[in-house]
């Protein structure tokens, strides 16, 4: 039975001095959000400026060496399945300081270790904790920030992400040219948590809640709904985070400096930021379920520009922007999708079994794309079964209960 949203719509003057829903705390919450994805997933989704240095010195193939971003990106989904609920229970301040610490111990770790699976660990696990304390948790308690503003406080706050990956992948890539890898992750590090840091300063949990919040785990699983927008979402995830380790590999053995390379990751992460603002805007004219899938048909579609691109740098730009954009969109709307159809309330729980899907697409998408690419000496095939992926994930869409208004129908009780 899904729970209504129970907290009080505080809208005047007053309230806004104070504290309350669309406040001006409010959107402190939205910058410690937005500042915490930057850092957390910014320096995940920068793996691939490290791909090439870490398996030339370990020796390792493409899909041995992708497993690195695989298991970050399975812990960092799968994990937040804990974070989201630790946050409904004892606020996010604690939580963002636990991804704080993991980051650190995490990657200084990994700068020192003398083996690929050694690192496995210690990146996967120290960056992968940082992400899923640094997003999800986060994401959910903006959710509980605001009303009127919802749609356009998720977008800005989800954009994080995208900035970071704009910002973080070609700024590592300088860095490893001029430090080496190890002692650029001994610098992100330590930059990363004193950043996480920063922001349980700003955090706090949304007004209403002071206390515990019910676990809504049972509430999603039990949606047909939901459970839909699940395998929809795997699918996708699937597809994904393949760009996110290859594009750059891909430009490289075209000639393309590492620079240069990197920078078409950032460039994905950047084209997902207006993605993010824009469709988070566009909600209230369009309707959340329409935009939604419409991000999976231009997942599909931009895969072909890659099929298409051979050596032009041109059209690996033009792949990762309408790729970004695509995967903006979804991370944008599926957490507003999500709100509409369970509430705000325990929002933390319902993202947090949500998103184990892209976890377990990140976790076999990359490595299985690297082992195609290895026993195929190409990548022709990888990039097909991307598409197809992405159009399976929009198909999956088909039929859901939309409002009037263009939203999801709240789950019936």
């Amino acid at each position: 039975m899904a729970v209504d949203e129970q907290r009080p719509i505080i809208d005047t003057p007053s309230s806004a001095r104070i504290g309350g829903v669309d406040s001006r705390q409010a959107w402190l919450v939205v910058v410690a959000t937005f500042l915490s994805s930057f850092v957390s997933l910014g320096i995940a989704y920068s793996f691939g400026a490290f791909f090439a240095d870490m398996a030339a010195e370990f020796n390792t193939t493409r899909g041995a060496t992708a497993v690195v971003f695989g298991i970050t990106t399975f812990a960092f989904f799968w994990l937040s399945l804990i974070t989201g609920r630790a946050a409904d229970l004892w606020g996010p301040r604690p939580v963002l300081a636990v991804g704080a610490v993991a980051l650190l111990v995490g990657l200084l770790a990994t700068s020192r270790v003398d083996s690929l699976a050694v690192g496995y660990v210690t990146y996967g696990a120290g960056v992968g904790i940082a992400a899923a304390c640094g997003y999800i948790p986060m994401v959910a308690t903006v959710g509980g920030w605001f009303d009127r503003h919802r749609a356009t406080a998720v977008g800005l706050a989800v954009a994080g992400i995208g900035a970071g990956t704009l910002v973080m992948s070609p700024v590592s890539a300088a860095l490893i040219e001029r430090y080496g890898w190890r002692d650029t992750f001994v610098m992100l590090g330590i930059g990363g948590s004193a950043v996480l840091l920063a922001c349980t300063l700003l955090v706090r949990r949304p007004p209403g809640q002071a206390g515990p919040q019910p676990a809504r785990f049972g509430d999603a699983f039990g949606s047909a709904v939901f459970r839909r927008l699940q395998l929809s979402a795997l699918c996708s995830g699937l597809a994904l985070f393949v760009p996110f380790v290859f594009v750059g590999q891909y430009a490289k053995d075209r000639g393309v400096d590492s620079v240069a390379a990197a920078i078409l990751v950032g460039v994905l992460g950047g084209a997902s930021v207006l993605a993010r603002i824009g469709f988070g805007t566009a909600v209230r004219r369009f309707g959340s379920v329409a935009l939604y899938r419409s991000c999976f048909v231009l997942i599909a579609l931009s895969f072909l520009v890659w099929l298409a691109a051979g050596d032009s740098y041109l059209m690996l730009l033009l792949f990762v922007t309408a790729l970004g954009i695509g995967y903006g969109g979804f991370v944008a709307l599926s957490t507003i999708v999500l709100a509409e159809r369970f509430g705000v309330l325990g929002l933390g729980s319902v993202l947090g079994l949500f998103y184990t899907s892209q976890g377990l697409g990140g976790l076999v998408g990359p490595p299985t794309a690297g082992w195609l690419i290895d026993r195929t000496a190409g990548y022709t095939i990888p990039i097909l079964l991307c598409s197809g992926l992405a159009a399976t994930a929009r198909l999956l869409l088909i039929g859901l209960p939309v409002t009037t208004s263009g939203g999801l129908q709240p789950e019936p009780e």
